[in-house]
C-alpha cells in the first residue's frame, strides 16, 4: 500500500507540474510577413520560443504587405520585414524593431556565365539602361529582370532605396513574383534571369548562382565586416494596440536575446546587437553606394507616386498578395496605368540618376530624361468577344492571359470562388 500511495502521489505531482507549464505558456501568437524574415530565421526563433515553454508562434510566411496589414488589423500580432517602416498613415502606429543583419544577394542560374557585376552595371540593369548580358560580360542573349510585385516589398525596397535613394522607383523587371519564394523556383530555370532575395534564403542553395558585387561575395563574414555594400536590416513589427501586445514584444526581446542568436548565426544572419558597426556606417555607406551609380537621395512624402525610369513596365498580370489592402490596390492602380501608358510612344520622366554629372549645375536636384514606356501585357479582347467557352485543358490563369485581363478580375465577374474551371463552363471577359 505505501508503494502504490508513492506511485499516485509522483504521478499527481506530475500532472500538477504539467498543468501549470501549460497555464504557464502564453497564447499562440501569428507572425506573418515577408519569406525573407519569417521562412527560416524567424521560423527557427519561433521554434525555440516554444521549445523555452512560452508558448506557440503561428508562423505565415508570404509577404511584407500581408505581413504590416495584418498587424494593423489585428489578425496576426507580429509582422516580419526586410524593411523599416515607410512614414505612410498606414503603418502610423506600428512599432519596427531591427533584430538581424541579412544581406540582400543578387541570383542568377548557376549556368550564367556572369559571376560578378558592380554597383553601377546593377544599377543601370534596373534602370533599364544595361539590358543584354553580354554588356556586362556574359552571353549576347537579353537579361530577364525578375522583381516581386507586392508593393512596398521589403526585400526589393530596401534595394531599391540602396540604388536608387528611394523605395518606390520603379525598375524594368517585367516578370513580377508574389514574393521571393517564387522569384527563387523561376531563377532556378531560366538561364537569363536575374532578381534578388537575401542570403539566408539562398545560402547554400545550389539551384541558383548568387553574383558577388564588386567583386566580393555574400557570406556572413563579408555582412559582419561591412565589405559586402548591400546588407539590410531584418524587422520584427508589433502593434502596441494588439490583444496581444504585451506578448508580441516578449516573442521581440527574446528574439534579440542571447537564445535566438544562436539560431540566427545558423541562419547565416547576424543578430541585430551584434553588428552595431553596421549602423553606424550605414549613412555613409548608403551615400557612397549612390556616388557609385550616379544617384542622389530624393525625399519623397509617404504617398508619393512612383517616378518612371527608363525601361521601367507595370504588368498587370502581377502577383497578388490575396490578404493584403494595398496589394489589391496595387493591382488597380497597375490596370489604371497599363491603360493610360499602352498607347504612348514617348513619354517625359524623371529619375535621380545622373546621366552627364559634368553637365549638371550648381543647384542640380534632379534629371529629366525622355523615355519609352513599352507594356508587356496581352492585348485586350476585341469588343465583341465578351465571353469564352472553356476547351479541355484549359485553367483559369490560361484564359486570363490568353485575354489579356485579371485573374482576380475573371472571378470576380463570374462569381467564383476559387480557380476551378470546366470544359464547356461559358466565362464571361468582362463587366455586365
Amino acid at each position: 500500500m505505501p508503494v502504490r500511495f508513492t506511485r499516485l502521489f509522483v504521478v499527481a505531482l506530475l500532472g500538477a507540474c504539467l498543468t501549470t507549464v501549460a497555464f504557464a505558456a502564453g497564447p499562440t501568437l501569428v507572425l506573418r510577413g515577408d519569406v525573407a524574415t519569417t521562412r527560416g530565421p524567424m521560423q527557427d526563433v519561433a521554434a525555440a520560443w516554444a521549445k523555452s515553454g512560452h508558448g506557440k508562434v503561428d508562423v505565415q510566411p508570404f509577404n511584407t504587405a500581408s505581413g504590416l496589414d495584418a498587424v494593423r488589423n489585428g489578425s496576426a500580432d507580429i509582422a516580419g520585414s526586410a524593411r523599416d517602416g515607410n512614414g505612410s498613415a498606414q503603418e502610423a502606429g506600428l512599432v519596427f524593431t531591427p533584430v538581424a543583419w541579412d544581406a540582400l544577394v543578387m541570383i542568377t542560374h548557376p549556368s550564367n556565365p556572369v559571376g560578378s557585376l558592380t554597383l553601377k552595371q546593377l544599377h543601370d540593369i534596373y534602370y533599364g539602361k544595361i539590358t543584354n548580358w553580354d554588356e556586362v560580360g556574359g552571353r549576347n542573349e537579353p537579361i530577364n529582370a525578375y522583381a516581386v510585385a507586392s508593393p512596398g516589398d521589403g526585400v526589393e525596397f530596401s534595394l531599391r532605396k540602396l540604388l536608387f535613394g528611394r523605395g518606390n522607383q520603379p525598375v524594368a523587371a517585367p516578370r513580377l513574383y508574389v514574393n521571393t519564394a517564387k522569384l527563387e523556383e523561376a531563377v532556378t530555370l531560366d538561364p537569363k534571369s536575374l532578381g534578388v532575395t537575401t542570403l539566408s534564403r539562398v545560402a547554400g542553395n545550389r539551384k541558383v548562382k548568387m553574383i558577388r558585387i564588386d567583386g566580393v561575395a555574400p557570406s556572413a563574414g563579408t555582412v559582419a565586416s561591412g565589405s559586402y555594400k548591400l546588407y539590410t536590416p531584418l524587422y520584427l513589427v508589433t502593434n502596441p494596440n494588439s490583444a496581444h501586445a504585451a506578448e508580441a514584444q516578449a516573442f521581440v526581446e527574446f528574439a534579440k536575446g542571447d537564445k535566438a542568436a544562436a539560431v540566427l548565426r545558423r541562419d547565416a544572419v547576424l543578430p541585430y546587437d551584434a553588428g552595431s558597426a553596421l549602423a553606424a556606417m550605414d549613412a555613409s555607406r548608403r551615400s557612397q553606394i549612390l556616388a557609385a551609380v550616379g544617384a542622389h537621395a530624393v525625399p519623397q512624402p509617404p504617398a508619393a507616386a512612383p517616378i518612371a525610369a527608363p525601361g521601367a513596365t507595370y504588368a498587370s498580370r502581377a502577383a497578388i498578395a490575396p490578404t493584403s489592402e494595398r496589394t489589391l490596390e496595387a493591382r488597380r492602380a497597375l490596370e489604371e496605368r497599363r491603360a493610360r501608358t499602352a498607347s504612348l510612344k514617348g513619354v517625359r520622366g524623371e529619375a535621380t540618376t545622373v546621366d552627364a554629372p559634368a553637365a549638371r549645375g550648381p543647384a542640380f536636384a534632379k534629371v529629366a530624361a525622355s523615355v519609352t514606356v513599352k507594356t508587356t501585357a496581352a492585348k485586350a479582347p476585341a469588343p465583341h468577344a465578351r465571353t469564352y467557352k472553356v476547351a479541355k485543358g484549359d485553367t483559369l490563369f490560361s484564359i486570363a492571359r490568353k485575354h489579356g485581363v485579371a485573374v482576380d478580375d475573371l472571378r470576380a465577374w463570374n462569381h467564383l470562388e476559387g480557380n476551378q474551371v470546366k470544359p464547356g463552363q461559358v466565362l464571361r471577359l468582362g463587366e455586365r
